[in-house]
């Protein structure tokens, strides 16, 4: 895939998006495993480009194999982690209750439960 049109697509996209349009920088590299787009941006903007549970990234990620599949190639994206940063640790989940066993009722049985 000669044209940049992924990595301009990204860069539309993530300026669009931060708070620090200035600090986006985005590489695109292509080798045997199709090409790469390395976005790296402002530390304070991570959550805004990463979205909830990863929700922006999955999209941006999503969109960029359309636009690869478009163009015969395979197009991954890297949000680059900035230099020191550190995550904060997640808390711990507490354990689910065990789930009871469900029974196999059919639907008349459980539309005449009901109808008492």
């Amino acid at each position: 895939m000669d044209n940049t049109k992924d990595k301009e697509f990204v860069e539309y996209i993530v300026k669009s998006i931060v708070d620090n349009p200035d600090d986006v920088k985005i590489e695109r590299t292509v080798d045997e495993m199709g090409v790469l787009i390395s976005l790296n941006i402002n530390p304070a903007d991570m959550g805004q480009v990463i979205g909830r549970q990863g929700s922006t990234a999955k999209s941006i990620r999503t969109l960029l194999r359309v636009i690869g599949a478009k163009n015969n190639a395979r197009v991954n994206f890297k949000i680059v982690e900035p230099e020191g940063s550190e995550r904060p640790e997640r808390p711990e989940r507490p354990e689910r209750p065990e789930r009871p066993a469900t029974t196999t009722e059919n639907v008349e049985d459980v539309v005449n439960d009901l109808n008492l």
